[in-house]
């Protein structure tokens, strides 16, 4: 039986400049991974809250992008390992100003000791 390809949409655009659930919720992330299926931004599993790999749970989206200036590698959820994807639709990565780990003003001192 021939493996699935996942489905990956090149035209559809990121969901915003930071994860959407701790932007809703006023948290942080540590670093940012887009869904290659439907653009979700969420943060990475370093972060407090790991919405990108929820979003892999609760979707079946099973790849993401790393979202951070510079890197432009993916990730298989569902294969735990990377991934050789196409370029997405722009923007690839949060603003290179926006701090990382971010928001700028909602990180706490401690966050090296909240990270997983």
């Amino acid at each position: 039986m021939a493996e699935e390809t996942p489905a990956i949409a090149t035209d559809v655009p990121p969901s915003g400049p930071g994860c959407a659930e701790c932007t809703a919720a006023e948290g942080w992330w540590v670093h940012l991974r887009r869904c290659a299926a439907c653009g979700h931004v969420g943060c990475c599993d370093s972060s407090p809250a790991q919405h990108a790999s929820a979003h892999f749970r609760d979707s079946g989206h099973p790849i993401v992008q790393s979202y951070e200036p510079g890197e432009d590698w993916f990730w298989d959820y569902a294969s735990e390992d990377y991934y050789a994807g196409p370029e997405l639709a722009a923007p690839t990565s949060h603003p290179e100003d926006q701090a990382a780990p971010g928001p700028r003003g909602r990180v706490p001192v401690n966050w090296r000791d909240l990270v997983h």
